[in-house]
Order: structure tokens, then C-alpha cells, then sequence
């Protein structure tokens, strides 16, 4: 590499580039996912470039003083195995501090991880596919309509981190629906969000409080976009959310390592039933 070479932050015009770069690897994210992601923590949106063309990108969102999220790890093809990658990798080190990091790596890259940063294997994150044909569910409400504090207490129970900025606009996202399941005490027992994606739709999060619930979300979710592609991210130790695909005849398509650098943080798996996002959480 040469003097024109230089890791930066992206600026906000430029935060669709690792967007449409997922895209182009088969990852299939969210249309509206940077409008999500990038106010939690602008700081952590990382390129390479070179001669005035960015030929890499990295992401790392700070939530809190003590969690942070890599994804959207990227170098053009014809620029890998130059330490462009690596270069990616110190800058994130650098911004997420003493921070844990989590990941959703690709298999492949899963002892590369383990081997040169250090990182610890959590669960395997299973991508399913189908086609929604869901039944309306009529104790489901929109989560706009309920108080936003009870849904990010119920949201922080399932994440190593508050993210309320993100969770403003997640459930607010363009073409895209979430759901929460109400109790008769008004309590929240569950909640869930689909939202467009360049190709169909993807489910996520489903958090529940057992699988009847996570059931219902689902349902409720899919009738939103009936007869449309459908993708659904599980955590592999959930049983119960590997038999919600399988049973609607869902397909395996793809899967991801859930790693850590410091320590797997203590999280009710068994009431995570869709992930967020394998990109940032």
C-alpha cells in the first residue's frame, strides 16, 4: 500500500457502501438497517481506501461502556490478503477499547478468529428460509403502541446491552412491522420485528418469553407479508426455535459462529428464538 492509503470513518452519506457490500457477499440485510445502526455509535463505521476508492469496511457499534458489536468485515476481493483486513481489525480494537465484543462470523473464519484474536464460541446461528403464510393473531399489538420503556427493559433482557437508540428505530423502520404479545396484566411476554430486505423479508428479533408466545409473534409477523420469501436467524441451543422453522417446512440456507473476545455473556437463549441481525446483534 501506498501513501493515498488510510483507514477513516465513513460519513453518513457513505453508510449504504457496507449495506449493498453484504448485499454482494449473499448476507441479504435489511433495506433500512443503517438508518438503524449508524446513530448508535457513528464512530465505528470503518474503511480503507485507497487513492480516493474505499476498498474495505469494518463496523463496530459501541452500545455501552462495556459491549460493543462487529460486522460488515469487508475487503474487496482483489485487495484481500494484503493486510488491509487487519488494518480494519486494530482500528476497531482501538474504538471498542476494553469493551467484549461479540460477533456472528462466518464458519470459515471461525478458528481465524479464535486463533489470532482470541475469540470464544458461543452457539452456532442457524439462517432458515421459507415462505410466510401466517394466521392473524389478534393478541398482538404494534410495538409503537406500547410504552417504549417496558419494551427496551424487555429488549435489554435479551441483549448484553441497553440499545434504546436502536430500538427507537427498529421498530420504527420503513417497510417493516414490529409485534409485541401482551399479557392479561398488560406485561409484556414477548415481541418481534420483519423487515425488507433486498431479497424477501427477515424475522428478527423474536424474543420470548416460551415458545407459545415466540409461536404467535411469528404468525403474526409473517401475515403482514403473506407469500412472500421469508428469513429466520435461530440460535441453535433454542430447540424450540429450530422446530418453529422446521415445522413451516423452512429450509437451512447459511449459519454464523456467535463468538466473544472477553467472556459469553449470560443471556435466556432458551427465549431467543430470531436474532436481531448476524451484521450487529
Amino acid at each position: 500500500m501506498n501513501q493515498n492509503y488510510h483507514i477513516r470513518n465513513l460519513t453518513p452519506d457513505e453508510v449504504i457502501i457496507p449495506i449493498e457490500w453484504a448485499r454482494d457477499e449473499g448476507w441479504n440485510p435489511g433495506l433500512h438497517d443503517a438508518q438503524s445502526h449508524y446513530p448508535v455509535d457513528p464512530s465505528g463505521w470503518f474503511c480503507a481506501e485507497l487513492d480516493e476508492e474505499i476498498i474495505g469496511t469494518a463496523v463496530a457499534v459501541n452500545y455501552d461502556a462495556e459491549f460493543s458489536f462487529a460486522g460488515f468485515y469487508i475487503v474487496k476481493e482483489q485487495f484481500r490478503d494484503y493486510g488491509v483486513g487487519w488494518d480494519l481489525v486494530r482500528a476497531i480494537n482501538t474504538h471498542i477499547g476494553e469493551r467484549n465484543l461479540g460477533i456472528d462470523g462466518v464458519f470459515e473464519m471461525q478458528e481465524k478468529y479464535r486463533e489470532k484474536m482470541g475469540m470464544l464460541f458461543a452457539y452456532r446461528n442457524i439462517r432458515w428460509q421459507g415462505i410466510a403464510s401466517g394466521i392473524e393473531q389478534p393478541d398482538l399489538v404494534l410495538a409503537t403502541k406500547v410504552p417504549f420503556d417496558s419494551l427496551l427493559r424487555y429488549d435489554t433482557a435479551h441483549f448484553p446491552a441497553e440499545r434504546k437508540i436502536f430500538l427507537e428505530n427498529w421498530i420504527r423502520q420503513p417497510e417493516g412491522t414490529a409485534l409485541v404479545k401482551l399479557g392479561k396484566d398488560e406485561d409484556i411476554h414477548g415481541y418481534g420485528v420483519i423487515r425488507k430486505c433486498y431479497e424477501g423479508y427477515k424475522i428478527g428479533p423474536i424474543f420470548a418469553d416460551n415458545p407459545l408466545s415466540a409461536d404467535e409473534i411469528f404468525e403474526g409477523l409473517t401475515t403482514m407479508v403473506p407469500g412472500e420469501l421469508i428469513f429466520f436467524d435461530t440460535p441453535e441451543p433454542n430447540t424450540a426455535a429450530v422446530l418453529m422453522a422446521q415445522k413451516r417446512k423452512m429450509t437451512e440456507v447459511f449459519g454464523t459462529a456467535r463468538m466473544y473476545t472477553k467472556m459469553i455473556p449470560s443471556l435466556p437463549v432458551h427465549e431467543i428464538f430470531g436474532v436481531t441481525t448476524f451484521e450487529l446483534g
